[in-house]
């Protein structure tokens, strides 16, 4: 190995980390050669144009793109896709499993070539955070916690397996178990460092933080300073594997805050009038950068709730730099002193240090907000950003209950608004109406890591208890702390026993009700819900609150504090003015949610005596071995996974089984036939498999012949480590619309027969003409050798960044897919599971173009010359022998997409690269 590295604008040089010399790229060098004012640049550009300097190798990395990064045009960004290569990966069980199984599928594949298995690894770290399994089935008792993770344990048992043979299995990969927090707490209080030490050619260097989370409320360490946002799970393979995530150079808004908090508002309130405020600047795909003295002054916590939402915004990321508030949030939390040394003396080495009086950056818009101007709020009922001030929330509720369905309301006419429902208990009754509070939680990342407004509803909880006050029976009551170290600092601070007193013991540690782990309602609050057809309330301190999200029998979702979502509770309804009326009886007469808010200078004087940071590390020593049902779990040693071929969750999936290290042939694309012909704003929903699996669908179908009852079909969500399942579940959204089978709507198409190749007979089909399934006619072409193409209109694969979509979509067969237009990410992965994306030529559509569906299709020039961006010719014979040939555009974007889809797709190049070392 060669001592030099590839630097060339010399920027490579040494400091001194307070523990020894270490190696920086410094940015200042860029500034220095003329390449653009990079101290103007926002701190998030600066993090980006780092690790593109540092990872600069003349082909991932070009001296282009560091220049385009340097000379960020704040006013115009370039409309150029930039590489980023973060320095970690941070995963939840749910999204994280199918990466697992990837990596898995590969070490196989190594075994059968004759490699060595142990070479396939994370070539970065990755760490899987298990926080999305735990459900609200038992609350309200002492026992529920324990009752909930047991059944948690049960229902996984094959997941949690699997994960923990790759626990043992993969070096750079640590899980973190079940009962420990949630991902983005546990990152924000442990994972995250601020500051890395890792090693080049020249020996250690020191580089910022940074990553991608399968999960879109990674962006809450944007608190912390670190860069980092969410992804699918494609992208964030490709990231575990040493590969760039492809990125268009984003615009940013500075978002100044100025003055500070009033009394009695919270930072649930701040976050939710940023968001309403944001999205109507309209900021998606865009990064916010705070700034301006209110920021400054603003605990990191606080920071972190803001940051978290940043999806709920339609932000990329809500970022905050790293400043001595940023360095003091370490030290409080158990980081070491050499690590906080390390942040410090790095980031200001480098620039990337907040200090008071720095110069003024340049941003691409800027928005403002005087923190002296926020109320106590909340949001709903079905919109994050839909603010609802406090004052106002019941002359919201009584006009939502009447508004129109279009205006997001409940649409009830006069005798429908009077419908009641009756919760019978032991003999007793009582009476419930529209409004009424029947979920009632703590829960999510947003607000559990936020010790202000956790320890508020700690001590208004205390207060109710001494006055005498209850929640009503119907009350669905439930904890869910973010990390154990909360429990630690109820526990000192003494409001724990209050909290139990109302109903609100710990049901678990992990995301609950706000990802729809809500479970289910009581019968007999259930049975009133139903007899009244009531529009029932939940109260939740969550940061989702879409129809259907939180419980499929309540209507109205509303996100509010911590201690709003115990005033709720008290109240039992959300038809209640609780500045005016009494929030209850009391012991002593009527009690107002004055008489028991507690004040800012009580909050802040239980922070400082109550949260220490020994809490912090003693918890944290043990989050990767510290739960002993986990610790049980008997699971094989070895390298290679032992594939069950009789699991319902976990296969090994079938992308690599005809692999040969040596191929690197273009495959041709004759005689296709088209499975699908889409319209425009196909999104990665209607093509991935999600939510619950029906009985009569291709998948459903495939888990009752293997003795699964529908009871137990649990979602596709759960089942994203099979791909049996999952790809009879592409396309298959009851929603889809295929132009190929007028008429019809969900995942169905018309089937062609085998396509004719020119200079070979026609092959007869008595299938031929026929509706069904996509996965049936998909799996009918694949039995006669015929491949297949999507065709699709304009903003083709828009939506969330589903990984399923495009390994579906391989999986079925689809060797091209010719579109209109293309989200970016859904294009990239494409590309990434060896599908060709094409693109009809500016103003063509397969309608424009007189193409019907029926045509067998040829894509011509498929060999070794084939170049990023190129074009290429289509050739489309119909059935009387006519034919039309059209260009496209080929939309592998660089070299090294072009080395996936050589290869096969991701997967199989990095295979073929750990072969060849």
């Amino acid at each position: 190995m060669t001592n030099t590295v590839f630097d060339p604008f010399g920027s490579r040089d040494t400091f001194s980390t307070g523990s020894g010399e270490a190696g920086i790229y410094r940015l200042s060098k860029l500034e220095q050669l003329g390449l653009g004012a990079v101290s103007k640049l926002p701190f998030s550009i600066r993090i980006l144009l780092e690790a593109a300097l540092r990872n600069c190798d003349g082909y991932i990395v070009t001296e282009d793109d560091v220049k385009a990064l340097a000379s960020w045009n704040a006013a115009e960004p370039a409309k150029r896709e930039i590489p980023f290569m973060p320095s970690r990966v941070v995963l939840q069980d749910f999204t994280g499993v199918p990466c697992v199984v990837d990596l898995a599928a590969m070490r196989s594949a190594m075994q059968r070539l004759g490699g060595d298995p142990k070479k396939i690894n994370p070539l970065i770290p990755v760490d899987l955070v298990i926080d999305h399994s735990v459900q609200v089935d038992f609350f309200g008792t002492s026992q529920s916690l324990g009752q909930n993770v047991d059944l948690e344990f049960k229902r996984n048992r094959e997941r949690y397996e699997f994960l923990r043979w790759g626990q043992r299995a993969f070096n750079n990969f640590r899980v973190v178990p079940p009962d420990v927090g949630i991902v983005h707490q546990v990152n924000l209080e442990y994972l995250a460092k601020g500051v890395f030490i890792r090693s080049d050619k020249k020996g250690p260097v020191a580089l910022p933080d940074s990553l991608v989370g399968t999960d879109s409320h990674t962006t809450m360490i944007n608190g912390l300073g670190v860069l980092g946002w969410g992804v699918g799970g494609i992208e964030a393979e490709a990231v575990m594997l040493g590969q760039p995530l492809y990125m268009l150079l984003p615009e940013v808004i500075g978002f100044e805050l100025t003055g500070e908090l009033q009394p009695g508002v919270t930072a649930t309130d701040l976050v939710l009038t940023v968001t309403q405020q944001l999205r109507k600047v309209g900021v998606v795909d865009k990064f916010v950068e705070f700034y301006g003295s209110g920021a400054r002054k603003m605990s990191l916590a606080d920071r972190a709730t803001i940051a978290n939402m940043a999806p709920e915004y339609g932000a990329t990321m809500g970022f905050f730099p790293i400043d001595d508030e940023t360095l003091s949030f370490l030290q409080r939390t158990g980081r070491t002193a050499e690590e906080v040394s390390l942040v410090e003396r790095y980031c200001k080495e480098q620039g990337l240090f907040n200090a008071p009086g720095s110069a003024e950056l340049n941003y691409t818009k800027k928005v403002s907000l005087d923190l002296g101007t926020v109320e106590p709020s909340l949001a709903g009922p079905k919109r994050p950003q839909d603010r609802v001030s406090l004052a106002s929330m019941k002359s919201n509720w009584q006009k939502s209950l009447k508004a129109p369905v279009a205006e997001r309301g409940f649409q009830l006419d006069e005798a429908a608004l009077n419908r009641k429902g009756t919760v019978q208990t032991n003999g007793h009754s009582e009476t419930i109406g529209h409004g009424a509070v029947v979920i009632a939680a703590i829960t999510s990342c947003t607000n559990t890591s936020n010790p202000s407004v956790m320890l508020a509803a700690g001590l208004l909880a205390k207060k109710a208890v001494a006055k005498g006050l209850k929640v009503p029976s119907y009350v669905k009551t439930s904890l869910a702390p973010g990390s154990r170290v909360v429990t630690d600092y109820f526990d000192r601070a003494g409001v724990s026993q209050a909290l139990d007193t109302l109903g609100f013991q710990t049901v678990g540690y992990g995301c609950t009700t706000c990802i729809g782990n809500s479970g289910p309602l009581p019968d007999n609050v259930a049975a009133a819900v139903q007899e009244g057809d009531l529009v029932a309330s939940a109260v939740i301190s969550g940061n989702r609150n879409f129809e259907g999200r939180v419980n499929p029998l309540v209507k109205a979702n509303f996100l509010a504090s911590p201690p709003l979502v115990v005033a709720y509770a008290l109240a039992g309804t959300t038809d209640i003015d609780l500045i005016n009326e009494p929030i209850g009886e009391g012991t002593s007469g009527p009690v107002m949610l004055k008489d028991i808010w507690p004040t800012h200078a009580e909050v802040r004087q239980a922070i400082a005596d109550f949260v220490q940071p020994e809490m912090f590390s003693s918890r944290y020593a043990r989050a990767f071995d510290g739960n002993n049902m986990w610790n049980a779990i008997n699971v094989a040693e070895g390298a290679l996974y032992n594939w069950n071929g009789d699991s319902t969750y976990i296969q090994e999936p079938p992308f690599l089984d005809e692999f040969s290290a040596n191929a690197t042939v273009v495959r041709p694309i004759r005689g296709a036939r088209v499975l699908a012909m889409l319209g425009d704003s196909v999104t990665t929903d209607h093509i991935s498999p999600a939510g619950n699996i029906a009985k009569n669908s291709p998948a459903g179908k495939f888990l009752m012949e293997r003795g699964v009852e529908p009871v137990d079909f649990n979602s596709y969500g759960a089942r994203r480590g099979n791909d049996r399942v999952m790809v009879r579940g592409t396309f298959a959204n009851v929603r889809i619309r295929n132009f190929l089978a007028p008429g019809t709507e969900g995942g169905v198409t018309k089937y062609l027969g085998a396509g004719h190749v020119a200079g070979k007979p026609p092959v007869a089909d008595a299938d031929a003409g026929q509706v069904m399934f996509i996965y049936d006619a998909a799996m009918k072409y694949r039995a006669t050798g015929t491949p297949t193409i999507i065709l699709a209109g304009a903003e083709y694969g828009t939506g969330s960044s589903r990984d399923w979509a495009a390994k579906g979509t391989n999986l079925l067969g689809v060797r091209a897919v010719i579109a209109a237009s293309y989200e970016r990410i859904h294009r990239s992965n494409l590309v990434n599971m060896g599908v060709l994306p094409l693109q009809f030529l500016e103003g063509q559509t397969w309608k424009s173009l007189g193409i019907v569906g029926d045509e067998t299709f040829e894509i011509l020039g498929l060999d070794e010359s084939l170049s990023p961006r190129s074009q290429i010719s289509v050739q489309a014979t119909s059935p009387d022998g006519t034919s039309k040939t059209f260009a496209a555009a080929v939309r592998i974007d660089t070299p090294v997409e072009l080395d996936y889809y050589r290869n096969g797709g991701i997967l199989q190049t990095v295979v073929k690269k750990l072969m060849a070392e």
